[in-house]
């Protein structure tokens, strides 16, 4: 491999903002702030709005993520047609 072309690829922590679930795992996105976990080490946190912890598909629930009225808009345009 060539040196010096190629991001670094460390661990970092993933935070799902909706629900708090952190976990470590290794990629190469950067971040300016950093979290230390249970095991004393210190790593960059990445903070999603979704993750396996809170995604309806993998709890089960369903949860419409609705800020602006869309989804009523639509149930309301369509609603008549039927």
């Amino acid at each position: 491999m060539k040196k010096e072309i190629h991001p670094e690829y460390r661990e970092v922590v993933f935070q799902d903002t909706s629900s708090g679930f952190k976990f470590v795992t290794r990629s190469t996105m950067s971040s300016g702030e950093s979290i230390t976990m249970e095991d004393g080490k210190t790593y960059p946190v990445i903070k999603v709005e979704v993750s396996s912890e809170s995604h309806p598909f993998y709890t089960g629930k369903n949860v419409l993520l609705d800020t602006a009225g869309r989804v009523e808009k639509f149930r309301t345009r369509y609603s008549k047609k039927a």
